[in-house]
């Protein structure tokens, strides 16, 4: 005879649990695998100096408290100074369906909207991206794109004064861009009008390509001119390194616009930190991944500008900088 307990059976209660277990048992692994969900960020980016700001992103994700390798991974596709491989790599990118791309320069920016329908894109933008029709407004985007803005075209013409109270004897200033680059040609717009204000010699030389550039570089004579001046343009920044070491080995001043270059040897920048741009750009990345629509997150503007000097390049140039001047740098590297 069967003993009851509570109405049951013992072999009624031990069906019920073999049950109830098969049922745990087929949801763990699907439960399981939710829980391991790793996110798949495309990452969209010129070269060079730009590597900072991926740097900055993954400090970012990991102080919000996402992981790298269990939470995210982030698949890097670097340019290489060549614009038009955006365009395949981002077709690439939303054909693969990662969860968001993150891209970076304004050129970079632009063919990745155009040539993708649905994956959210987070940027960091150098110009004005209402202005460029990437979106609507500041505070509402209005469609897929959001992300950081940092000054660097509207910050030219300063950049070029303080050179001057920097090399106050300059008078021949050299710059490199790509015509058929609309943030370039505006940006050299801007440094042609204050050239011209401050008495200075702006010496434009057009590439439209990193070997176009190289060859420019190579064929410098020294003397040609005093400073190397950076008019914003991600092919040009991405050899930002050569055009260091090939500027000293001539005897000539760089001025960029970004302090990682500063420590790589040039001579000074004004602007921001790709480092920290990319760490503020962390936050809409997590939103976005966590089912926030880009339309809903503001473009939030980076206005922490700083000058940034390296006395050691000064010192091998054999340049002095001004007193009044390096007081007020906030990075001196010595």
């Amino acid at each position: 005879m069967k003993r009851k307990i509570s109405g049951f059976t013992l072999s009624a209660m031990f069906s019920a649990l073999t049950f109830l277990g098969a049922i745990l048992l087929a949801l763990w692994p699907s439960a399981n695998a939710q829980q391991q969900q790793v996110y798949r960020i495309g990452v969209l980016l010129p070269g060079g100096p730009f590597y900072e700001t991926v740097d900055g992103l993954r400090a970012g994700l990991k102080e919000i408290g996402l992981e790298e390798g269990k939470q995210f991974t982030l698949v890097i596709w670097d340019m290489k100074g060549d614009p038009k491989a955006a365009e395949e790599a981002a077709r690439n990118f939303e054909q693969e369906k990662v969860n968001v791309i993150y891209a970076l320069a304004t050129s970079i920016i632009t063919t990745a909207k155009a040539v993708t329908e649905n994956v959210p894109i987070i940027f960091c933008i150098g110009s004005d991206p209402v202005a460029t029709g990437l979106v609507e407004s500041f505070a509402r985007p209005g469609g897929r794109l959001t992300g950081i803005h940092f000054l660097n075209r509207d910050l030219t013409a300063k950049r070029l004064e303080i050179l001057k109270e920097i090399l106050p004897k300059a008078s021949r200033v050299l710059t490199f861009y790509d015509p058929g680059n609309r943030m370039a040609t505006e940006s050299a717009k801007f440094g042609r009008e204050e050239a011209k204000r401050l008495g200075i010699k702006l010496i434009e030389r057009h590439v439209t390509s990193v070997d176009g550039l190289k060859k420019s570089l190579q064929g410098l004579k020294a003397g040609e001119a005093d400073v190397f001046f950076y008019t914003p343009d991600a092919m040009v920044v991405s050899q930002a390194q050569l055009i260091i070491d090939t500027a000293k080995a001539k005897k000539l001043a760089t001025m960029f616009h970004e302090q990682s270059m500063v420590a790589n040897g040039a001579l000074a920048s004004y602007g921001q930190s790709y480092y920290e741009i990319g760490w503020l750009s962390a936050k809409y990345v997590q939103k976005v991944l966590s089912g926030t629509h880009p339309k809903d997150l503001k473009i939030e503007t980076v206005e922490n500008i700083e000058l940034a000097i390296n006395l050691k390049t000064a010192k091998e140039l054999g340049l002095r900088i001004p007193p009044n001047v390096l007081a007020r740098a906030k990075k001196v590297i010595k």
